[in-house]
């Protein structure tokens, strides 16, 4: 027996074998070869045999699995060997301790073959243990760092979701503990970073690295290429468009500054300013300061007739008005799916409170008309909280929307901005009010104008740029276009006095 040995192992010594298998194993040290599974598999090759890595609770990690001693295992695993050895039913067995990142989890690395274990053989298997004990603790550590990025990464998603339903103070407190300053602030603004979904999580990191951890960022989870970052300062902003400068099919889209508690609403404009963003040179837009219809409105009257739309909600708790609000802001803008994705609540929830809104506001949210009545509100709500109500005489009867909407500076809005359409022969002014009433449902415009719907459809999409604004993917764009047909008359008169069904009186008159 000891002469077979000292036989192989000079055969191997004057091949150089001893230097070639140590090489071959350093080679699973690398950076691109560190696999627990390919070095258990080499070494079953490079000793002629058969090998098995399981942890202490026989669960195999990598290599083929065995018929082995319970008990001796269990000594192995506990600390009472640090080796064993068996022969018997023509094989040759060697149990060796593989010391895991916890203790508590040793494992058993076992190889057994059809011939004695001789010096190069063991010689292998004692320095693929200390491989595989390296290799283990590296995956151990990076699994750990992985936990950690993604702790991280769900603990900025809940702030921002707080931050969305108004509820700033529990996101500064969840903020405080791991990024203290991040929001002692009272107003930020949004930016959304569009780049490719690939890319995304090294687009995040760079927003961090680029703002040192002085801005909010996010992967947000309703679009999988996009990073929304709160930026309490200027500075954060800056360094955003800097970054997005010298790489390739990456966007910037930022909002106005808000308070905190209208995250929601800042969103919802730098989505919008990222659509714009896509047409620009250097890639990056700031949600534009046009003139919105609200502004052409007396403020004072406008906030009575918003107060009064809106006192439905006023019994409710403040934190069930906040999250109604916030989830019917952001659900006006976007689709209920993407609205549930970034509040971190399933679809049924975001439609349960809307529907819940329409039934305190005795409002349906499928007429694009009753849409845009609520919108505006919503808007009015928020730029007006420092308006004082208006101080008209107990006895005068309260504006109209009707009213409102008349006034000769909204009218020449309206009449300039539907204007525009008139220059294309094909109509689209017809084609885009009979679209609105059909509550933007191509087909049933199809229908009512004796067209294709693929017809309404491009004359939709013409109107967009000549409008400058984007009108099949709703939102805000698609309601100043509402409300400007509204002004004009353009819409059924007899929709703004209720008896059309979905546009109540309590909406129009409040």
């Amino acid at each position: 027996m000891a002469g077979g040995e000292d036989g192989s192992r000079q055969a191997g010594t004057r091949g150089t074998d001893g230097p070639a298998w140590a090489q071959q194993l350093l080679e699973h040290l690398r950076p691109n070869g560190r696999d627990v599974r390919q070095v258990v598999a080499w070494l079953a090759d490079a000793v002629e045999g058969v090998a098995s890595l399981q942890d202490g609770t026989g669960t195999l990690l990598a290599g083929t699995p065995q018929s082995l001693d319970e008990h001796l295992v269990e000594a192995v695993t506990a600390g009472r060997i640090a080796s064993a050895a068996w022969e018997g039913q023509g094989r040759h067995l060697r149990l060796v301790r593989v010391v895991c990142p916890n203790p508590a989890t040793a494992g058993v690395l076992a190889v057994s073959r059809a011939t004695p274990f001789d010096r190069r053989a063991a010689d292998i298997l004692t320095h693929t243990v200390q491989v595989v004990e390296l290799l283990l603790k590296a995956e151990e550590t990076t699994t750990a760092a992985l936990r950690l990025e993604r702790a991280t990464s769900d603990l900025r998603l809940a702030i921002l979701q707080l931050l969305m339903v108004e509820d700033t103070v529990s996101a500064r407190r969840v903020a405080a503990g791991l990024w203290p300053g991040l929001l002692d602030t009272d107003t930020a603004s949004v930016h959304v970073v569009e780049g490719t979904a690939e890319g995304r999580d090294r687009l995040a990191q760079d927003c961090i690295d680029v703002t040192e951890e002085r801005a909010l960022v996010v992967l947000c989870p309703a679009v999988d290429e996009h990073v929304i970052v709160v930026t309490p300062g200027e500075a954060e902003a800056r360094e955003l468009r800097r970054l997005i400068g010298p790489r390739p099919r990456t966007f910037l889209g930022g909002s106005a500054r808000h308070s905190l508690a209208r995250t929601a609403t800042a969103y919802g404009q730098a989505v919008s300013a990222l659509a714009v963003a896509h047409f620009r040179p250097d890639k990056a837009a700031v949600y534009a300061e046009r003139t919105h219809p609200e502004r052409l409105i007396d403020p004072l009257a406008l906030r009575d007739w918003t107060d009064r739309v809106l006192r439905p909600l006023d019994t409710l708790p403040h934190h069930t008005r906040a999250e109604l609000l916030a989830t019917t802001r952001l659900g006006l803008e976007f689709t209920a799916v993407n609205t549930a994705k970034v509040l971190g609540v399933s679809r049924n929830t975001v439609r349960a409170r809307m529907e819940r809104v329409e039934s305190l506001l005795h409002a349906d949210f499928t007429d694009l008309t009753v849409r845009a009545v609520v919108h505006l509100a919503l808007n009015i709500q928020v730029h007006l909280t420092d308006t004082p109500a208006g101080t008209a005489p107990p006895d005068a009867a309260p504006a109209s929307l009707c009213d409102l909407l008349a006034g000769p500076a909204m009218r020449t809005w309206a009449q300039d901005l539907l204007a525009r359409l008139d220059q294309d022969n094909r109509d689209l002014r017809r084609t885009l009010r009979t679209w609105i009433t059909a509550g933007g449902n191509a087909e049933r415009t199809a229908q009512t104008l004796g067209v294709h719907a693929q017809t309404v459809r491009e004359h939709v999409r013409s109107a967009e740029p000549v409008l400058e604004r984007q009108l099949l993917a709703g939102g805000t764009d698609l309601y100043e276009v509402v409300l400007a047909h509204l002004a004009l008359g353009d819409l059924d008169q007899h929709a703004l006095h209720g008896t059309k069904s979905g546009l109540p009186d309590s909406l129009v008159h409040g």
